[in-house]
């Protein structure tokens, strides 16, 4: 009998993890709000542009830098929102027995050659 090499134990109520409907919601929600702070970075530094230029300079690396982190935050949100995975245990199985053949060395038959 073949039985998988990991073996998990059952998840208890308290610990289910969210569906995924949910946390595809979550995620679009958190990038949105990301992007939403990018563009009024953007706004932002095109408003003061001449004005206070370190102000929207600012601005500018914010607009650069904020998808880079929106994609991670959006990310790394799957582990927090989600819980602790329980860690999985490896089941031992029996060494498998070789067999060894004998190499067999198989001729076609002899003809008569008085024919």
């Amino acid at each position: 009998m073949s039985r998988s090499p990991w073996n998990r134990e059952p998840e208890s109520i308290t610990r289910a993890r969210t569906g995924l409907t949910q946390d595809v919601r979550g995620r679009q929600r958190r990038y949105i709000a990301a992007m939403g702070v990018r563009t009024a970075c953007v706004v932002v530094m095109a408003a003061t542009w001449n004005r206070w230029p370190v102000l929207a300079l600012c601005a500018l690396a914010g607009g650069v830098v904020i998808p880079y982190l929106a994609v991670v935050a959006a990310q790394a949100g799957w582990t927090q929102q989600r819980g602790a995975r329980p860690a999985l245990k490896l089941v031992r199985e029996e060494p498998l027995t070789r067999v060894l053949l004998e190499p067999t060395l198989i001729l076609p038959p002899e003809r008569n050659a008085a024919g």
